[in-house]
């Protein structure tokens, strides 16, 4: 959509994790290190945590486009609202085997003889767990079980768990201690400096291909960090936001109010449908709230870019619903949302 108005290659602020966007900050920089000692490491669990959006799967997936696919065979299972049996059922369908109507033995059994297939292959199996913070005590220990898989010198199933920073509560109660002792390498994953907000935007512009337009000024991008805190995936949505904005509006530079516009516009996109006149537009705005939520949460990444092409067609048209709103004469009664027969 505005990728042509700007010359830009692709979207540079889609919601899906790639690593092709990889922004090196000094938070991730040091993440990475601490992953890359981890894997080489070839056992045990690797945690790292950080806020909704602050890059932990972007990081990770960085992490394996610099792996081989002859070095490690990847399981990765966003999906942590299960009980114990449920889990290990997810874990065997994400190696790519047969689960169904099987007893937890025969998972186990067609798990481990897996794990030393990928072994005598000369390659290493890696589990990776998304949302961990969801995971009950429970799920977790079925979890640190099946690191016991291993030969006469080597374990057969290295772990690694992203969450948010609650589930480093869950790691360091009294009954993750056996846990604890496996974890060879943890690290929570903080938010950016308002320094790196703004090298991280242009980074991301550059890769695509950006020649300084849009140009942003210094204010505009103090008001941007200032909104996403320099969350990564917030950081994502607003830019999106602004330069759907500017392409709608024909701009080619961005102020401090003009990025206060859009903040304003997401802001109220979020309020309760009555405070819109007319119940067409708060529908629209009802409709519009709900894409962005979901979109804000953890989902796979096919579902994200599906949201934001739904949600950016939506947008152009309520955008002329509610230039007729604006329009309509303050004379004119509209009929309230709570009085509708």
């Amino acid at each position: 959509m505005y990728e042509s108005f700007y010359g830009l290659s692709a979207k540079p602020f889609q919601l899906r994790p790639d690593p092709h966007f990889f922004f090196g900050s000094k938070g991730h920089k040091r993440a990475m290190a601490y992953l890359e000692y981890g894997l080489s490491q070839g056992e045990g669990f690797i945690v790292v945590t950080g806020e909704v959006g602050a890059g932990k799967t972007t990081l990770v997936r960085n992490l394996f486009n610099h792996l081989s696919s002859d070095q490690i065979v990847a399981a990765h299972i966003v999906n942590t609202h299960l009980d114990p049996e449920d889990t290990l059922r997810m874990v065997v369908s994400a190696f790519g085997l047969p689960y169904e109507g099987a007893s937890k033995t025969d998972l186990l059994t067609r798990l481990e003889q897996f794990l030393r297939d990928v072994d005598r292959q000369g390659k290493r199996a890696l589990l990776v767990i998304d949302e961990a913070q969801n995971l009950s005590p429970r799920v977790v220990e079925e979890l640190r079980m099946l690191s016991n898989f291993q030969t006469d010198d080597k374990s057969l199933l290295q772990t690694f768990l992203l969450g948010q920073p609650e589930f480093r509560t869950t790691l360091h109660s009294p009954s993750m201690q056996q846990l604890r002792q496996r974890v060879i390498a943890s690290y929570h994953l903080g938010p950016m400096d308002a320094q790196e907000t703004r090298a991280y935007i242009e980074h991301r512009l550059h890769t695509v291909g950006w020649n300084n337009d849009p140009a942003f000024s210094d204010e505009a991008h103090a008001a941007i960090f200032a909104y996403t805190g320099g969350i990564p995936r917030k950081t994502n949505t607003l830019m999106d936001r602004v330069l759907l904005m500017g392409y709608l509006e024909e701009m080619h530079s961005f102020s401090e109010t003009d990025i206060g516009e859009v903040i304003k516009d997401i802001s109220e996109e979020f309020q309760a449908p009555g405070a819109h006149g007319d119940a067409a537009g708060a529908a629209a705005h009802n409709a519009i709230a709900h894409d962005l939520a979901v979109i804000e949460r953890r989902a796979s990444a096919e579902l994200m870019d599906e949201r934001m092409i739904r949600l950016e067609k939506s947008i152009v048209s309520v955008l002329s619903i509610l230039k007729k709103i604006v329009a309509t004469p303050q004379g004119v009664a509209t009929q309230p949302l709570d009085n509708k027969e």
